[in-house]
């Protein structure tokens, strides 16, 4: 086999995900063909589809300084460099990238996707935009990135260019699965509403259809499943949510394991930690951390506080779990040595990376909130290195809660436990020992917003929650649903942007005959 045939092969087992595969192939060709910049930009994309991107970057690296001008491999660093936080330099080569060639359509297209994670949407917008007028000029299809470009109008909710742009994807694609997931959570369905149950029926049409990959299956099944959810029609929507469950299931692990095992390795290594002791660590911006179960309030929470004027919404941040994996993780365990070490430092390392992460967002505010739900785990550390922060610990009825879990999508693989009614279960169990033993060591130090008080009396609890932050009232955190400052891309985006209501509270009841594996399981 030739280099050309050798290398054909490798890019089918790239489009097959066979990374592993193309990493092994490349290394023989390497062998064969030292400091060829194709084979060694190929090698950097297989460890991207590993998730092992400081890897790719030296691949990537190593292709530029074989080939300069190859354009492929200093896109693939951007994105790498992207993905582990490094936004400055990312944009700094995006921009290189536009300037050498003017019409490369997957920079514009990245280079939004990179604005996306700094919150800088309008500027996203304007980025995908480019990119599709490229493509449609070479006669390309642009219904991936026209699909990017709805997801950047529902974060700002602007429904009328959603709705412009959903109608030209299904245009071109009728049977678009991430269209008609974007349309299920805008639709709020119900029989007097003909346009909605037409829905219902085109998503039932495109699920009997063979040419389904699973990923299509999953979005469409969990699609109908609100569908009828809404109608109250559980036999269906159940049927439907099952469906979506268990096609997620085959194609990928759960990793409940992994999650059980880091909340008890926080509990074991903060056991014998002081977190009452004096803190020399007091930071100029505060940073308000809102946690807790996904889909327990906590959208709604930032929402109400990102409406202060006061205060910036960054939305669900992945710093504060990268700075103390890097940090603390020594692979099965937890380094206690070196927490003790660091919380005796002079300079605060911990928080200087976390902040170095937020600048490319240039917020003015002296407030910030972190919504990532799974910053629960890191409680500890957030005392530690983050002392004159605050922590607002959202908590929900469990069965509402988990019920809210298994009946939605979550394209992070952080939520692979979300899939089985026992892991979710499970979870919920571990997540509420784990507050426990918080709540046990530094009660006023964790603020408790409970769901079901913030909806039927939103005033008094709004109330608290600014005294807990030490924030002026505001009247706009009344009005939070019209709040447009913050863009919004979690599962919650429809029901933030509405006046605070009480409909989901019991929720389970309907299906406590057809979940009793997890609500059973519950403690």
């Amino acid at each position: 086999m030739n280099f050309v045939e050798k290398v054909k092969s490798l890019q089918n087992y790239f489009k097959s995900r066979k990374f592993k595969r193309v990493i092994e192939g490349c290394k023989i060709l390497d062998k064969k063909f030292p400091n060829n910049s194709f084979v060694l930009n190929l090698s950097g994309m297989a460890y991207q589809g590993l998730q092992n991107h400081n890897t790719a970057i030296n691949f990537f690296e190593s292709a530029l300084k074989a080939d300069s001008l190859n354009v492929a491999a200093m896109n693939n660093l951007a994105n790498s460099l992207k993905e582990t936080e490094q936004f400055v330099r990312a944009e700094k080569i995006f921009k290189k990238i536009l300037k050498e060639n003017p019409n490369y359509v997957n920079a514009y297209n990245n280079y939004a996707n990179l604005k996306i994670a700094v919150n800088d949407v309008e500027d996203a917008i304007a980025l995908y935009n480019q990119a599709i007028f490229i493509s449609k000029k070479e006669k390309n299809d642009p219904t991936t990135i026209l699909l990017s470009l709805a997801n950047a109008f529902q974060s700002l909710n602007k429904k009328k260019e959603l709705m412009e742009v959903i109608q030209e994807i299904l245009t071109l694609d009728p049977d678009n699965a991430g269209a008609h997931k974007i349309l299920s959570w805008i639709f709020k369905y119900s029989k007097s509403n003909v346009e909605s149950m037409e829905h219902i029926y085109k998503m039932e049409k495109i699920l009997k259809k063979n040419n389904l990959n699973v990923d299509q299956k999953i979005k469409i099944s969990f699609g109908l499943g609100k569908a009828y959810d809404d109608l109250k029609d559980v036999d269906q929507a159940t049927k439907f949510i099952f469906l979506g469950n268990e096609s997620h299931k085959k194609i990928y692990n759960s990793n409940i394991l992994e999650e059980i095992s880091t909340m008890n390795k926080m509990k074991k290594l903060f056991k014998d930690i002081d977190l009452n002791s004096d803190q020399k660590f007091f930071l100029k911006k505060k940073i308000i951390f809102i946690c807790g179960m996904p889909r327990s309030g906590t959208t709604l929470v930032e929402q109400i506080l990102a409406s202060h004027e006061e205060v910036y919404g960054a939305g669900e941040l992945p710093f504060l779990t990268n700075v103390i994996n890097e940090n603390f993780d020594g692979g099965n365990f937890f380094d206690k040595q070196k927490i003790i070490e660091h919380k005796n430092f002079l300079e605060n390392i911990i928080s200087k990376r976390y902040f170095e992460k937020l600048e490319p967002y240039n917020i003015q505010q002296k407030e910030v909130t972190d919504k990532a739900p799974l910053n629960f785990k890191w409680i500890g550390f957030i005392k530690i290195f983050f002392p004159n922060s605050k922590i607002i610990h959202c908590k929900r009825n469990p069965q509402d809660n988990c019920l809210s879990i298994y009946k939605n999508y979550f394209s992070s693989p952080k939520m692979n436990w979300a899939y089985s009614q026992k892991d979710v279960s499970d979870y919920h169990n571990n997540y509420g020992s784990l507050m426990k033993f918080w709540n046990s060591k530094i009660p006023q130090f964790i603020y408790t917003a409970e769901y079901e008080k913030i909806v039927s009396d939103k005033e008094n609890e709004i109330k608290k929650l600014l005294e807990f932050c030490e924030l002026e009232w505001d009247d706009n955190c009344l009005n939070h649903h019209k709040n447009a400052k913050t863009p919004i891309r979690t599962v919650s985006i429809t029901q933030a942007r509405q006046p605070v209501y009480s409909s989901s509270v019991n929720s389970s009841d309907m299906y406590k005959d057809y979940l009793k594996e997890m609500f059973e399981n519950l403690i």
